[in-house]
């Protein structure tokens, strides 16, 4: 009988410059395939990323410490415990420009590629 189920025990880590950890459970890089991606974060204090337009829905989730969004224009905080759903094809640019880590996992429908992101130049 085939399993119906797969454990991952090694994710793959996402190679950084900016001293993000990025840790894909399932995913394009890792076992999961393209229909979503599921990963670990770490957000180091004053990290952030350009503005981005994604072919793909996000979901948030913190873990710990705080993560700022800034949606269509709008600056948005989120705490440990708090979420938020970014619908694709909006403008958004994540960041944590706190002087705490920030951990969260995020979630892509579809899987999040590099070539699907369309970030800005900084």
């Amino acid at each position: 009988m085939r399993k119906r189920y797969i454990v991952q025990k090694a994710p793959f880590v996402v190679p950084t410059e900016d001293g993000k950890l990025i840790e894909e459970h399932f995913g394009t890089a890792s076992k999961g395939g393209e229909q979503l991606s599921i990963a670990h974060m770490v957000a180091p204090p004053n990290w952030s990323e350009p503005f981005q337009i994604p072919e793909f829905d996000e979901y948030t989730y913190i873990i710990r410490g705080k993560k700022q969004f800034v949606v269509d224009g709008e600056k948005i905080v989120l705490e440990a415990g708090q979420s938020i759903k970014i619908e694709k094809n909006t403008k958004v640019q994540y960041s944590n420009p706190f002087n705490e880590e920030c951990e969260y996992i995020a979630i892509c429908l579809p899987a999040f590629t590099i070539e699907k992101v369309h970030r800005e130049a900084f």
